[in-house]
């Protein structure tokens, strides 16, 4: 693939490898930078989780920017509203793009989230908005694990669009779903709300923790606004050319 294949456009005009996240699921640094040189030029967004931020902190966030990279901050909020209001100022501040609450927080942290996010970019002219979504179920939640573990009736689907119904009303951007619950969720809240969909394998990957899944070209099918694949890249032999396979498959 050559580096204008990359920059095909969707009938819409929006770039599909702009709409891939990668997950930079490193312990240190040092990793991710060595897959940021291989990906060099490819203009898809890089995601941070938990293990990276905890390791690297918000410099490695700075870091990625000043690439000229888009950044989802996937550290799922979870907290009384206060101090979630708190964590969404901070992370505006930062300058991130997305980030993301877990909505069994519930409505009232869900509005504090967003109240953060406004907070911010009141007390500093130039911040840009992040887009704000909020954690459905994990895609490695099966039925089983929500009924019994968990303690939630019904089905995965049921409880993921309770959820995203309930973020819509507090004013977030969007939810994080797996690909099977983007029409339902599409349907709920229209076609506007964003929907982040990980649990994606291309074809023949192994589903590793992941029990609801799609391919690339599957989720987007669905309606999906972002894809988010790791391991099918950052552990691929070559993951530059994984990566360029699967923006490939998409057309």
């Amino acid at each position: 693939m050559t580096g204008s294949d990359t920059q095909h456009q969707t009938g819409a005009g929006t770039q599909l490898v702009e709409r891939i996240i990668v997950a930079l699921d490193y312990p240190d640094a040092s990793g991710a930078e060595k897959l940021l040189q291989q990906l060099k030029g490819i203009p898809c967004y890089m995601k941070v989780g938990m293990e990276l931020f905890y390791a690297a902190g918000p410099q490695f966030v700075l870091r990625l920017k000043e690439e000229g990279y888009k950044v989802f901050l996937d550290v799922k909020m979870h907290d009384i509203p206060n101090t979630v209001k708190g964590g969404s100022a901070s992370v505006t501040r930062l300058g991130v793009d997305m980030f993301n609450v877990h909505a069994a927080g519930g409505l009232a942290m869900m509005q504090a989230a967003r109240e953060g996010v406004e907070a911010a970019l009141a007390g500093s002219p130039g911040a840009r908005r992040p887009i704000l979504i909020g954690v459905t179920q994990l895609t490695s939640t099966s039925r089983a694990v929500l009924n019994d573990e968990i303690g939630l009736a019904g089905s995965v689907e049921d409880a993921v669009l309770r959820y995203a119904g309930l973020a819509r009303e507090a004013g977030l951007d969007g939810v994080v779903a797996s690909p099977l619950e983007v029409p339902g969720i599409k349907a709920r809240c229209g076609p506007s709300f964003v929907t982040v969909t990980p649990g994606i394998r291309p074809a023949g990957a192994e589903l590793g923790d992941q029990s609801r899944v799609m391919t690339p070209r599957e989720a987007f099918a669905q309606g999906t606004d972002y894809i988010v694949i790791g391991r099918p890249v950052t552990a691929a032999p070559d993951p530059r050319e994984a990566l360029e396979q699967i923006v490939a498959s998409l057309y």
